[in-house]
């Protein structure tokens, strides 16, 4: 009888299930060769992590549902180690195949390598240098105790080679976020989108921007915020603006008793397929989200990432993207900018953006 090779899938935010759906797909075309788990831990609640969510995706419920919820960062970290190390010594993985940089990567790879299980991260080797941001640290974290890395672009390469991790193990698959989406507009296109709530708004408005603002360094320092709010508030008289308003940031407009222009219309977060209905028609797109930087590029859409740095320079080198910061001007003269270049959609895409990174992950993984 042939050993399956037992594996763990941990998720644990809203994009981690983007980027898991496309490897558990790929997963299903070898089923005599793979055993695999999707595990939850919970770190991000959100109603809309329903059946429909994970129909949307094409991928099953989760096998263990952990819902550590909020806290502090140490106090989550500690709950999901507590947890996994639970399910993990139960289930004994042979890997434990980790997506991103949330809590949840961090504290599923550490529990793993002490359990003396193979660890694979999925988006390895990305840095932006800045270590006051959490992600950063789990990266860091993440990746010096890997086993396989699997690489999205060539910065994420040359960090890992940089730190001193042997080139046998960093494999340079793609971008999986990027498999998900051309699958999800692929459906998108065979769909009804008149049945979507915003369907009305994006008809009525013709040409708008996109905006999402969700990062605390952005959201919970009032001059900041505000600083941004003036400029995406002047922008808006040019060009109108749908603003999916996370609820940390819709918080924070209210305490810090913020008015927005009527030209800027807000909507509570949407499900994944109205909101990529909605920003790939978009003129622009306005974020501080890292996944958005990469989907924008892939659809040659114009991005402006409200961030001081990004940990995927490819995006701005071969993309898309515009690095624009958080003061009004300066968003504002970026927006200035990108609205007057001519934006080719058919332009050169980052190598292996091409919905095939999670056929090379299953590829090297059959080789182990």
């Amino acid at each position: 009888m042939t050993l399956l090779k037992k594996i763990i899938l941990v998720a644990g935010a809203r994009p981690n299930f983007m980027k898991i759906a496309p490897i558990i797909r790929e997963l299903e075309k070898h089923k005599s060769e793979f055993e695999w788990r999707l595990v939850h831990t919970g770190q991000h609640y959100d109603p809309g992590m329903s059946d429909v969510f994970f129909s949307e995706l094409g991928i099953p419920a989760p096998d263990f549902h952990m819902g550590t919820g909020g806290g502090s960062h140490a106090e989550q970290t500690a709950r999901i180690m507590m947890s996994f190390e639970n399910y993990c010594a139960e289930y004994e993985p042979d890997l434990v195949l980790l997506v991103g940089d949330v809590n949840s990567t961090l504290a599923c790879s550490i529990v793993a390598k002490k359990l003396n299980r193979k660890v694979a991260h999925v988006e390895a080797g990305l840095r932006s240098g800045d270590k006051a941001m959490p992600e950063e640290i789990n990266r860091l974290v993440t990746d010096a105790i890997s086993d396989i890395f699997f690489v999205t672009e060539p910065s994420g390469e040359q960090n890992l080679l940089k730190e001193g991790h042997p080139t046998e193990k960093i494999h340079f698959v793609g971008h999986v976020m990027i498999d998900n989406l051309f699958h999800q507009v692929k459906l998108l296109n065979q769909m009804d989108e008149t049945t979507f709530a915003t369907s009305g708004l994006r008809r009525d408005l013709g040409r708008y921007g996109v905006v999402t603002l969700h990062r605390p360094a952005n959201v919970d320092d009032e001059k900041t915020l505000r600083q941004i709010l003036v400029a995406l508030s002047h922008i808006s008289t040019r060009l109108p603006l749908i603003f999916a308003v996370h609820p940390r940031t819709a918080l924070n407009i209210q305490r810090y008793n913020i008015n927005l222009p009527t030209t800027i219309v807000c909507t509570n977060p949407l499900p994944y397929m109205e909101f990529l209905s909605l920003w790939s028609r978009a003129v622009i797109v306005l974020t501080d989200s890292g996944g958005l930087q990469e989907e924008s590029t892939a659809l040659g859409i114009p991005c402006i990432t409200l961030r001081e740095n990004t940990e995927r320079p490819v995006t701005v080198s071969e993309g898309t993207n515009t690095i624009a910061g958080t003061s009004a001007p300066r968003i504002i003269s970026a927006f200035d900018k990108a609205v007057k270049r001519e934006w080719d959609v058919n332009s050169k895409k980052p190598r292996f953006w091409d919905g095939m990174a999670s056929a090379r992950i299953i590829a090297v993984l059959r080789n182990l």
